[in-house]
Formats: structure tokens, C-alpha cells, sequence
């Protein structure tokens, strides 16, 4: 199954996540964000990966998710 343009609009904000620290996160404003990344924030809201629907921070399942991104991410890259 490929990825659909929603879950890769997913996995890119995701990357936008720093992985280094549970104190940091994003925020996705509505009124200059591309719809698509709106969208997204609110999915992985929805699917209980991040704290609020526009962004705030990782939840414990969003922290596995990102290390997830970034493992496929290094093996993809790494031709």
C-alpha cells in the first residue's frame, strides 16, 4: 500500500519534531500554514500523537512514531 499525500503530509511534520527534548515542541498556525499541514496537525491529534490540534508536543506515542520517521528516513537516505 502506498503512502497516501495525507500520511506523507503527516510524516513530514513529524520530522519537524525535535526528537532531543520532550520540552520542546511546535506549533502550526492555521492562518499561514499550508491546509495540507493543518490537516496533518490536526490527524496526528486526532490519532493521539501530539498534545493539541495545532501542534504542541509528542505524546509518548508520537516519541516512538518520530524515532520511527527518523529510522526510515536514515535507511531511505542512505543509498
Amino acid at each position: 500500500m502506498p503512502f497516501s499525500a495525507d500520511h506523507l503530509a503527516e510524516l513530514n511534520l513529524l520530522a519537524q519534531f525535535p526528537s532531543s527534548s520532550s520540552q520542546e515542541g511546535i506549533k502550526v498556525h492555521a492562518h499561514t500554514a499550508a491546509p495540507e499541514i493543518v490537516d496533518a496537525a490536526e490527524h496526528l491529534f486526532a490519532k493521539g500523537l501530539i498534545s493539541q490540534k495545532d501542534g504542541g508536543y509528542l505524546t509518548p506515542l508520537g516519541a516512538e512514531a518520530v524515532e520511527l520517521t527518523q529510522k526510515l528516513q536514515s535507511i531511505l537516505g542512505g543509498s
